[in-house]
Parts: structure tokens; C-alpha cells; sequence
């Protein structure tokens, strides 16, 4: 056996199985196990918890960058909201996230449940400027805060904004962030108006995070893909509709649990190409020394 040749293989044909890995699971999901954690079913127990018609709002605090973890993540929130008949306020403290983000995740999950009454199920209210600013004058009044939607359609007259007129009328705030915003909301909203809040973050972010939910400063953390694969694994446990909808194949693709199989797989490609090196390394070793 060439050793040498062993350890200098083509760095191609790492890229190619690397690839190979990730294409398999996209064409024909696996469907890894997913078992859901304390901070993933902090968040499900909290909704369930709710009544109909209580009032939730989600903050889209990121940008494209974090779309692939945090969009999979919105969905499924959102899903679990309307199929709840809760009232959903749609805001963003990020610039992006309400113009870009919410509004296409939005009107993909909307078309999912067609009695829904834009103004009284729900409402985009889109960006804010100001960062704390906002967040802390919606205590006094959402209504002055966003004034219009996000389409600049005046908020005047719409029951939603006229019945959660601040955070008394709001059950729990559920931000999607990546950076800083999601400790805001906890440090604000929560420390000083009493707020539940949630925090669906990228997974670089999740470490920090646990420390606000141990400190029973949020009710629930979603890290990452895994944590959106987790929220889909209980949503297909209790409502077989909503696991229908996971089923589709255009669905299925860009699900967090298909994400999941892509990174378990190339993880395990990289581990054993890890491990093969190592081997042939001290394998050369030896040789030389023989």
C-alpha cells in the first residue's frame, strides 16, 4: 500500500463525496431520528398553552445570511400559531427580516390556511428604526409605533392593532434573531414589562442564549436547524395535517429536518476523512522509521 500517495489524495475527490453527501438526503430525504429538547418544548408547551385569539408577536430580526436556519425555523412557528387560531403580529427591529423575510415566508404559510382575515388574524407591521427605542414604546402603544403596515396601508381601523394595543394584550413575544436583538427583547421586554419570550436563533448564537432561558429570562431556545427540526418533529407529532404538509416533496426539500440528514451526513464524511489522515499519517511514520 502507497502511504504517501494515500495522504496526498486529491483534495477533489473529498469535495466530490462531500457533495455527493449532501445531494443525497435533497433527492431522497432520510428522515434521521429527532428528539426534541427542554428548550425546543418550551416554546410548544407555551403555545399550547394559549387560548384562541390570544395575540403573538414575531420579531423578523435577520437577514439572508441566516435565512437557510432561521426561515425553516419561522415556518413552523407560524404553522403552530395559526393552527391555534392565535393572532399573530409580525414586526422586525433587524431591517431586512420584516421587508424581506417575513413577507415571503408569510404569504407562503398564509396560503396554507385561506380563512385567515389579513388586519384581524394577523398583520406584517414591518421595520422599525431605533433598536430599543421601539421595542420600549410598545408598551405604551403598538399602534403609535407602527402607525402603517408594511405595505404603508394605514394600521387605523385593523382589529388586531386595535385590540393588542400594547404589551398587557400581547401573551409572548417570539424573536428570530441572529447578533444581538434577542437578548434585547429579554432584557427589556421580559425584565422590565413581564413578557414570555422566545428566542429562535442561528446556532453560533444558541450558547449565549441557553443562559437567558436557564435564567428563566426566555421560555424557550431554538438553535439552529437543529432546533427548527426539533419544533417540526412536535408539530408532526400532534397534527397530522401539519405532518401532511411536511410530507409534500417541494416542502420535504427545504425542510430543517432534510437540512439536518445534509449536515449529519457530510459530518460524518468529514469525521472519516479526520480519522483516515490520522491513520495514514502514523502508517507513514512507521514506515519511515522502518
Amino acid at each position: 500500500m502507497d502511504v504517501q500517495k494515500l495522504l496526498n489524495i486529491d483534495r477533489r475527490i473529498i469535495y466530490l463525496l462531500v457533495a455527493i453527501g449532501a445531494l443525497i438526503p435533497i433527492i431522497r430525504p432520510i428522515g434521521l431520528p429527532v428528539v426534541p429538547t427542554d428548550p425546543v418544548q418550551g416554546l410548544f408547551d407555551e403555545l399550547e398553552g394559549l387560548d384562541p385569539g390570544d395575540a403573538v408577536i414575531i420579531s423578523y430580526d435577520y437577514g439572508p445570511s441566516s435565512e437557510p436556519e432561521l426561515n425553516p425555523m419561522a415556518d413552523a412557528i407560524m404553522r403552530h400559531c395559526f393552527t391555534l387560531d392565535l393572532r399573530v403580529m409580525i414586526v422586525a427591529i433587524f431591517p431586512l427580516g420584516g421587508v424581506n423575510m417575513a413577507i415571503k415566508e408569510l404569504k407562503k404559510i398564509v396560503a396554507e390556511y385561506p380563512d385567515l382575515v389579513y388586519g384581524d388574524d394577523y398583520v406584517n407591521l414591518g421595520y422599525k428604526d431605533g433598536g430599543q427605542a421601539p421595542m420600549k414604546a410598545m408598551a405604551v402603544s403598538i399602534k403609535e409605533v407602527f402607525p402603517t403596515d408594511v405595505d404603508g396601508t394605514s394600521t387605523d381601523g385593523m382589529p388586531i392593532v386595535e385590540d393588542v394595543r400594547n404589551y398587557d394584550d400581547v401573551e409572548l413575544v417570539i424573536s428570530l434573531a441572529t447578533g444581538i436583538i434577542g437578548e434585547w427583547w429579554a432584557d427589556l421586554v421580559n425584565a422590565q414589562f413581564d413578557v414570555p419570550v422566545a428566542i429562535g436563533c442561528t446556532a453560533v448564537s444558541a450558547p449565549k442564549y441557553y443562559a437567558f432561558f436557564r435564567s428563566k429570562q426566555m421560555v424557550a431556545v431554538l438553535g439552529g436547524l437543529r432546533g427548527a427540526a426539533e419544533y417540526e418533529e412536535l408539530l408532526k407529532r400532534e397534527y397530522p395535517e401539519i405532518a401532511a404538509i411536511y410530507e409534500k416533496p417541494e416542502e420535504k426539500v427545504i425542510s430543517a429536518t432534510t437540512g439536518m440528514d445534509v449536515q449529519s451526513i457530510v459530518h460524518v464524511i468529514i469525521i472519516a476523512f479526520i480519522i483516515f489522515g490520522n491513520v495514514m499519517f502514523f502508517a507513514s511514520k512507521k514506515k519511515g522509521r522502518e
